[in-house]
């Protein structure tokens, strides 16, 4: 990498291992692919009533499903993060090379579920579906257009010499 990418930038934004930390807005869209997992884990913690929550923010448990499915990328995305280490196995490294398409990747499911939950089944309103495409083009631009993400695609935690 380039020195004029690294200019702007101060030592707290580096990691034990000599990386840039990863991209803030990385763990938010993060957040928006898995928000059904989400939603799932806070409804199991319920202890009174298990549905209530899912029911509340999904009022059609079907589009909560089929959210389920579209956050599977986004699970496997949080565990290429996981385990992006030293001495990390080979398909770690080759799947984090190509974490920004499998994001764009499960983003583009994610509105092509809500955009068949709209036509086809009639899950949701027409703001509901505006607000959902515009969510995913602006998670997608920032994904293309961050330097500080394809920066982080470009390293990888290598050991460092003791001191």
């Amino acid at each position: 990498m380039s020195t004029k990418y690294y200019a702007n930038l101060l030592p707290k934004d580096f990691d034990n291992f000599d990386c840039l930390k990863l991209a803030p807005g990385i763990y938010l869209i993060l957040l928006f692919v898995l928000r059904a997992y989400i939603i799932w884990i806070m409804s199991v913690t319920n202890m009174r009533d298990h549905v209530g929550i899912i029911q509340w923010i999904y009022p059609q448990t079907s589009l909560f499903y089929l959210n389920l499915v579209s956050g599977v990328i986004g699970l496997f995305i949080v565990l290429v993060l996981s385990l992006r280490r030293p001495n990390a196995a080979t398909w770690v490294r080759t799947c984090w090379q190509k974490c920004k398409t499998l994001l764009i990747g499960a983003l583009a499911f994610d509105l092509l579920i809500g955009v068949l939950g709209y036509f086809i089944w009639h899950l949701q309103s027409l703001s509901w579906l505006m607000v959902h495409c515009s969510l995913v083009m602006s998670a997608v631009f920032y994904i293309l257009r961050s330097k500080r993400f394809t920066i982080n695609l470009a390293e990888f935690p290598e050991e460092l010499p003791e001191k």
